[in-house]
This record gives C-alpha cells, structure tokens and sequence, in this order.
C-alpha cells in the first residue's frame, strides 16, 4: 500500500510540473483532503496495572491465597485469541486514514508559514491482553474514531515545490473496550474517551496549477489516554484474588498511558 500511494502521487506531482513552471504565489487562503494509512507505535512489551488496595497506584501484583501471582502467565501486545498464553495474540493491524483541513499561509520571500485546522476519521487500534492462572485472558482494546488538529507548518518555497514542517495539539476521540473470559467476577468500567496530545511531521507540496496542489505528509500522533480503569468485583468469594487486599475489588489498567501512530497520507489543496 505504501509504494502504491507514493507511485500515484510521484506521477501526479511529475505531471504537474511540466504543466506549470512559472514562479508561484503561496501565501492565501486553501481548503484540502488527505487520505492515507495509518501504523500503531505502541509497545510490545506492554502490560496491565493493577491496584489491589484501590488506592490510586498501578504496581500492585495480584496474588492467590496461596501467595502465587495470579497473573504469572504474562502478558502480551494484541488482542487474545484464547484464555491461554500460549495460543498466542492478535497483533494490531494498520489502519485508514482521510480527512478535511483548513489553512493560511503567509510567504516571506522563499519562507511561508501558517496554520491549519483539520478533521480526521481513522481506524487506529492499540490492544494488550494479560492471562491469569485460572486460566483466563483480560484484553484491553482503544479505537481512535476521528481526530482534530490545529498546527502551524513553515517551510520553504522554491517555484511550485513547498518543503515543510508542522507540529501542534491534537484532540482524539477513543473508543474504549474490555473483554475477559473470566466468569467468577463481575467488571465495570470507566473512563473519558477524549484524548489530547500532541502531532509533529513535515510534508512536500506542489502546484499543478495556480490554485490545485497535490503532496505527501507525515505525521506522528502522540495522545495521553491514561484514565480508563476496569474494576474487578463480587460475586466471587472472599479469597478470590481480585478480592483478597480489598473486598470492593481490585482496579485494572494498561501500562501503556499513551496512544502514538504514524500517518503516512496523500494530500490535495485548493488555493483561493
């Protein structure tokens, strides 16, 4: 999918070219699309907290009666497949990207600067699983419906070409899931499903005519998604192990607080 976006877009730009060679104006007003892909940069390595004795602090082991950890099977980066480790785990696949933007630019000489507002609708999925003794599996899952950006890029013009850098603040929408194949336990959860971050990249743009341009970006997405928590209650009995520190339950989390990707898009522009 990679070569083939940046194939259509290299031939587009080539053609563009020769169709308009005279020095261009970028500064005003434009309105845009992007659409590409998108690649999970969460780690494999990630795990679940837990906090046994509810006082807010994720670095609790939950332990049997017997004093084993409950959770000695491990942990793995994906979504489970069966109750047992050993089957393995579901890794995420990469997503979709496309999307609307608004921006200015103001040019300097061969400088131009401005910022851009922009609305995105993604498909970006981040799953971790734990497994415990019993045996069973514990999979946390986050989906990031749609994102709003506002940046500011500069770069530098020469002709119809415009090399760039962008970066700002970014605000996600994530759709947040738990799935568990123990059945001893009742668990709820919580949490916000806004989450605010940061986006940083650079891109290439050139006019194919005065007001269409056509161009390649990339970004990363760095989100703070820290505040959904699963608490695991009755009515299973008091030695249960989500129950022996404290009898409302025990809370569960995933290690990982951030949710970070790439974005890798095609972009189109009209200029005003």
């Amino acid at each position: 999918m990679t070569k083939l976006l940046a194939t259509t877009a290299a031939l587009a730009l080539m053609a563009g070219g020769a169709a308009h060679a005279q020095e261009a104006d970028w500064s005003g007003l434009y309105v845009g699309a992007h659409a590409g892909f998108t690649s999970n940069d969460s780690s494999d390595d990630e795990t679940l907290g837990f906090d046994t004795n509810l006082d807010g602090v994720f670095t609790d082991t939950v332990r049997t009666a017997a004093g084993a950890n409950a959770f000695s099977p491990g942990f793995c980066g994906g979504a489970a497949t069966s109750s047992l480790p050993g089957s393995g785990c579901k890794e995420d696949d990469e997503g979709f990207e496309f999307g609307a933007r608004l921006g200015y630019d103001w040019q300097f000489g061969g400088f131009v600067m401005g910022p851009v507002v922009e609305l995105s609708r993604t498909n970006v999925k981040d799953s971790v699983a734990g497994f415990s003794t019993t045996p069973a599996q514990y999979t946390f899952e986050r989906k990031l419906k749609g994102l709003a950006a506002l940046r500011l890029r500069g770069g530098y013009a020469f002709g119809d070409n415009l090399l760039y850098a962008t970066g700002g603040v970014a605000q996600g929408d994530v759709q947040h899931s738990f799935t568990t194949t123990n059945t001893a336990n009742t668990f709820v959860q919580r949490g916000d499903d806004t989450a605010t971050g940061y986006q940083f990249g650079g891109g290439y743009e050139r006019k194919l005519t005065p007001d269409v341009t056509l161009g390649l970006e990339y970004l990363y997405t760095n989100l703070d998604d820290d505040d959904f928590v699963v608490r695991s209650q009755g009515p299973a009995a008091a030695n249960n192990p989500f129950l022996l520190v404290n009898a409302s339950g025990t809370d569960l989390r995933r290690s990982e607080d951030e949710l970070k990707f790439h974005s890798f898009r095609i972009t189109a522009s009209y200029r005003f």
